[in-house]
Order: structure tokens, then C-alpha cells, then sequence
């Protein structure tokens, strides 16, 4: 029987039409696709979370009902989820039967084990959020801890929780299962919260309607996080399908924004040990998406219309630059600049290049069939980075380190290009004695590109289709297994069926005029009001003493990719660096740590001064000096970088 794995997205709120949770969906079906490459049997579970009195305000001011917003919101995630290539196992909506249901077993479970009692509830609560203010005077507006908005003070009957019983069973648990809460920042944060002491928590209100009744008190309804977290639970069969939820439950792992961390990592682990339920193995809270260095949210109005991103972009740039830009787990800024870039540089340059060439030299000089046999200078070399490769993609991809993943997986393209320059394929075809040289050319770029089409498979499962035909194979590469992946001599006699070119290059210009024609005609906006951010006015300051160009040639700046990045013990400024120079890897310590996470730093390329004499800082030798700009008064680093793809190793004039 093959190994189960369930994942979850939050249920999404339906007072407002789909947004950025677009990316947490991405990052599920990817990881989901992975799992099931691997031998899992896979539950992908997504929906959205319907009731409360936000959402029944929302529907009020539309002229509808709150079931009539329910209904419009959901369908257009179904539509969002199906335009971004998301394949799902179960949608849970909470106004479903069966979710109800599952609600009701709960509540029942929870209150014969002594943990829910009936009082009365008077604080300030955000009605955007769902999230009940510290404060407790009524005279003291209060702000909401979670968006900043005025808080509306209630005071009504309510049936309670019983958290404050669980505070050191959640501690226990938390140190006993230190990979729950990942990453390690979030988990400290959770640590420190539970610690301060836990409230019981109310769980019903009974001044609005719209909401899953108590079931022995039908004047009261839940409170929106007793229902909506009950949805991972009423998905996969909880209070209808017994042999499902067996199966299933406990989830592997809850993808939510770090928002919301909180919610998922101590009031749903209390409720589920009130429910005598396992707790999910794992909440992983990803960082923001900013805009402009602001996080991304519909209250703000700077949200990204996904639909709209994907359909002038396309889903499968959109999935790659998602993943492969953001490190999960941390902030990032969404640039289009960086996503035009992507696609130009890492798709067009690099993998489409590598396919097009490849397909192209096999047809002209080898009647379009993949060569058995032949050897050519730099192969063991291949196919031993191919080997470490899938390795450290599978392990990246494990830890959830998607960033690197990908980064492992362009290490490999970028090789086998050079590889290919190396060998001059078009000059050594000329020469019958070669033949065999050139048989072991286009059979080791091919098989490469195999390689590379099944670790992308998890991302981009059309793009890797595609070339899995291109290269002569049949059937879904998404039945390709992963966890048996190695070189071999597969496509030896295959022919190659080519095709119209994958990327064609994007023009920038004409990309964003059509997205703010769009954004327009949809909102009244463009897309220069979103992820665009002027650069700071630096005040001049004097000039260096003039130099020679012949004192100017002796610094040796180098093109570098940073490979390690770490925190220098005892420095709070400096970062101990590990920089690939192509030729050789470096490591230089940089006064960076303020201005950047070493996590973020890691597959970044940087411009290093590689003649420079080593020295030495806080015991440790640094062998160059990474080059930056200074910003501000405080003279912040702001690394030098590329607009195209440079290889380490490159050398500034």
C-alpha cells in the first residue's frame, strides 16, 4: 500500500474576489505533484471559509445574500485554480452538509470532554480579522493586533473554549515536535505567546446569523476559526466517510501565510487535543509578498489581480518566478521587471536554448535519433553533477527550499550549455572521425535534458510535458518517478520530434502596456501603481582621487553565485559567505547581515574583488570583498547585481 501525504492551503475568506492567495495554492500543487512523482498516495486539499459577520456585511452591501457571495466567490476559485494548472483532491466549502456535520461531532467531542462552557463575552474585536484585541476597557478604543484597524467593542453570551487548560500541553508538544511550527523564527514567536499565558477562547457569537449553528443551541453560531480550521477535517471525511479520514488524517503539513500562524499552531492544536485528534505534523508559515515593501493585502488595496497576471504572463512563468524568486519562509518584493527577466533569462536563455539546440543538432546531423553510444571531453563530469543534482533537488524540495531546488536544477542546464560549447558539436560534425565525439555530445545533452524536464515536472508540469515529447518519450511525464530518477540510456534510438520554440522571448514594453490596459479596464488602475518602487535619492558626495586605467586593471572583479551564507557568531554585522567564482569557491566575510537574511543570499549573484589580499575577521580569513552600493545616512549595502544571466566567473572591464 503506497504511503499517504496530505497538504492543505487555508480556506479561503469569500467576502472579496480571489488574490495572492494564488501563491500558497502554487506552492501546494507543486509540492503535491513532487509527492506523488515520489510513490505518495496524495490528498491536495483547498476551499474556502464562508461564514461569519464580515462576510455577511460584505454580502449586504452588494444587494445579495451571504450564500449568493458565497457561491460567486468559490466558483471564481475554482476558475483561478484551474487557469493556474492546480490540481486538487478535495474543495471543502463550510456551507457544505458535510462540513457542517463534522462541526457538530467536534463541538460534541470537545464539550463532553469538559473543554467548552457558556459565559458571557465583552472586548474589542476586528471584524476584518476574526481576532479578538488584548485590551479589555470599554472606555479605550482599541487598535487590532493583527491589521492595525479600530476594533468594534461586543458584549454578548458566547460559549467558550477552554485554551487556557492546554498551555503547557502545547508547550509539550511544541518540544517534543520541534518541526511543527516551521520555519525555526515562527515557531519562537508561537513559543513566546503561549508561554505569556492563554485565554479562553470564545467560539460562538450570537448577534449575527450567518454561521454554522451550535447544535444544541441554535441562537448562537460558531466563532469563524472553530469552523473554518474544522474544514481540514470535514474535507477528508471527518462525521461521513470514516475509512477516508483514517486514511488521511493527520495532514502532513498545513501551507498557510505567516498571518495566520497563530490561529494554526495554538488554537488548532488545542481544539484537536479537545477532539482526541492527532495534531498535523507540520505549519509552515511563509512570509509576504510586498508591494512596493508593503505587504500584499485586499484591505490595502495593493493586491495583485492573479487572473490577470496569468493570462499576460501565462501560469507557467508565473508558478517559476513564485517559486524560484521567493526563499519559503521569508518576505519578498514582486517585481514584473524580475518576472520578464525570469522568463528571458532562466526559460528563454538557458533551458530553451539547451532544448532548441539540442533537438536542432540532432535532427540536422543524426536524422532527428538520439545517439547509443560515443564519448566527448567533460562527460564524466555531467553526468556526475546530473547524479548530485537530483540529489540535492530531492532534499531541497523535502525542506521545502524551493528557491535552491531550482537552483540545482539551472545548475545543470548551465553546465551542460557549456559543455556543449566546449565540444563545438557543429564544428567537430564536419569530421567523420569524430563521430563518435559527437554521438556523445547530443546523447549526454539530451539525456540532460530528461533529467531536467522530470525535476521541473513538480513547477512547470506543462513546459516539462512538452519537452518530455520533444525529446521522442510517450505517456505523462508526470508518471515519471522521482525517487528512482538516474542517468541511463532511455532515449538511445528515440527520435526526436522537435517543436515550436518554448519561450520565445518576452518584450518588456509591450508585456506591462498590456497589463495596465487590463488592470485598467478591470479596475481602474495600472500596473505601474503596484509592484514598482522608486529607487532613493542619494546626495552627491566628493569624488575618489582620479586613477590610471592601468591602476584601474589591477582590481580583478569577478562574477560569483553565493553558495553558503551564514551568520558570523558574535558579529552582529557580518555574514560569512561561500561564493562559486566558477574557477574556484571563495569564502569572504560582508558587512551585510543588517541589510540582508543570509537565507535570501543563497543562488544570488554578486561582484566580488577577487585579487584582493585575505585578512582576517573574528578568526576567520576572507579571501576577496563583495562589491555594493551605500544608501542613505546609515549607509545601508545594497548588493550590485545583473538584468541578464552572467556567468560566475566573468570578469567587469
Amino acid at each position: 500500500m503506497p504511503k499517504t501525504f496530505y497538504i492543505t492551503t487555508p480556506l479561503y475568506y469569500v467576502n472579496a474576489p480571489p488574490s495572492w492567495g494564488a501563491y500558497t495554492t502554487i506552492v501546494a500543487d507543486a509540492i503535491s505533484r513532487y509527492k506523488r512523482m515520489m510513490g505518495f498516495e496524495v490528498c491536495l486539499l483547498t476551499g474556502t471559509d464562508e461564514h461569519g459577520q464580515k462576510i455577511e456585511r460584505a454580502a449586504v452591501k452588494q444587494g445579495i445574500s451571504p450564500k449568493e457571495l458565497a457561491d460567486r466567490v468559490a466558483a471564481q476559485y475554482v476558475d483561478l485554480w484551474k487557469r493556474l494548472g492546480i490540481e486538487y483532491d478535495e474543495f471543502i466549502r463550510t456551507t457544505e452538509p458535510r462540513h457542517y456535520a463534522a462541526v457538530g461531532e467536534v463541538y460534541r467531542r470537545a464539550k463532553a470532554n469538559g473543554f467548552v462552557y457558556k459565559g458571557e463575552y465583552s472586548g474589542w474585536y476586528c471584524v476584518d480579522c476574526n481576532t479578538y484585541a488584548p485590551e479589555t476597557d470599554p472606555a479605550v478604543p482599541a487598535k487590532c493586533p493583527d491589521c492595525g484597524r479600530q476594533t468594534e467593542w461586543i458584549s454578548e453570551e458566547s460559549y467558550f473554549f477552554k485554551l487556557s487548560a492546554f498551555q503547557d500541553r502545547l508547550l509539550e508538544f511544541y518540544e517534543k515536535n520541534p518541526d511543527f511550527i516551521r520555519p525555526e523564527t515562527r515557531r519562537n514567536e508561537i513559543t513566546a505567546f503561549v508561554r505569556g499565558g492563554l485565554k479562553d477562547l470564545s467560539i460562538s457569537r450570537s448577534k449575527f446569523r450567518w454561521g454554522v449553528p451550535v447544535p444544541d443551541d441554535p441562537g448562537h453560531v460558531f466563532y469563524v476559526w472553530f469552523d473554518a480550521l474544522t474544514g481540514y477535517l470535514s474535507g477528508v471525511g471527518l462525521g461521513g466517510k470514516q475509512d477516508q479520514f483514517t486514511r488521511t488524517w493527520p495532514a502532513d503539513v498545513h501551507l498557510v501565510g505567516k498571518e495566520i500562524v497563530r490561529f494554526h499552531t495554538v488554537y488548532w492544536p488545542a481544539f484537536l487535543m479537545a477532539f482526541d485528534l492527532p495534531a498535523p505534523r507540520c505549519v509552515f508559515g511563509h512570509g509576504f509578498w510586498l508591494v512596493g515593501g508593503e505587504k500584499m493585502s485586499k484591505s490595502r488595496g495593493n493586491v495583485i489581480d492573479p487572473f490577470i497576471v496569468s493570462e499576460v504572463f501565462g501560469s507557467e512563468l508565473l508558478r517559476y518566478y513564485l517559486l524560484r524568486e521567493m526563499v519559503f519562509g521569508q518576505d519578498c518584493n514582486l517585481s514584473y521587471d524580475a518576472m520578464v527577466q525570469r522568463w528571458n533569462s532562466d526559460l528563454a536563455n538557458d533551458l530553451g536554448n539547451l532544448l532548441s539546440r539540442t533537438a536542432a543538432m540532432i535532427a540536422k546531423y543524426r536524422d532527428g535519433v538520439v545517439p547509443s553510444s560515443g564519448q566527448a571531453k567533460g562527460d564524466a563530469e555531467v553526468q556526475q553533477l546530473a547524479a548530485r543534482v537530483i540529489r540535492e533537488f530531492r532534499a531541497n524540495f523535502e525542506d521545502y527550499s524551493f528557491s535552491r531546488a531550482l537552483e540545482n536544477v539551472w545548475e545543470l542546464i548551465a553546465r551542460v550549455n557549456k559543455y556543449i560549447v566546449e565540444n563545438e558539436p557543429w564544428a567537430i560534425a564536419e569530421k567523420p572521425s569524430e563521430a563518435g565525439r559527437l554521438d556523445g555530445v547530443l546523447r549526454r545533452a539530451a539525456e540532460s535534458l530528461r533529467i531536467a524536464s522530470v525535476l521541473l515536472a513538480p513547477v512547470l508540469p506543462q513546459t516539462a510535458q512538452a519537452i518530455w515529447e520533444q525529446l521522442g518519450l510517450d505517456g505523462r511525464i508526470r508518471d515519471a518517478r522521482l525517487d528512482s530518477l538516474a542517468w541511463g540510456n532511455s532515449l538511445a534510438g528515440k527520435k526526436i520530434r522537435g517543436g515550436s520554440s518554448l519561450f520565445p522571448r518576452l518584450d518588456r514594453k509591450a508585456a506591462l502596456e498590456k497589463l495596465d490596459a487590463l488592470l485598467e479596464a478591470k479596475h481602474g488602475g495600472g500596473a505601474s501603481a503596484a509592484p514598482a518602487a522608486e529607487a532613493p535619492q542619494v546626495a552627491a558626495s566628493a569624488l575618489a582621487p582620479q586613477i590610471t586605467i592601468d591602476d584601474f586593471a589591477k582590481v580583478d572583479l569577478r562574477v560569483g553565485t553565493v553558495v553558503e551564507a551564514e551568520r558570523v557568531k558574535g558579529a552582529d554585522k557580518l555574514l560569512r559567505l561561500v561564493v562559486d567564482l566558477g574557477f574556484e569557491k571563495r569564502q569572504v566575510l560582508a558587512g551585510i547581515a543588517k541589510a540582508y537574511e543570509p537565507e535570501r543570499l543563497v543562488g544570488r549573484k554578486v561582484v566580488v574583488v577577487a585579487n584582493l589580499q585575505p585578512r582576517k575577521l573574528r578568526g576567520l580569513e576572507s579571501n576577496g570583498m563583495i562589491v555594493a552600493a551605500s544608501l542613505g545616512e546609515d549607509d545601508q549595502p545594497v548588493l550590485t547585481g545583473f538584468l541578464e544571466d552572467v556567468q560566475n566567473g566573468a570578469r567587469l572591464r
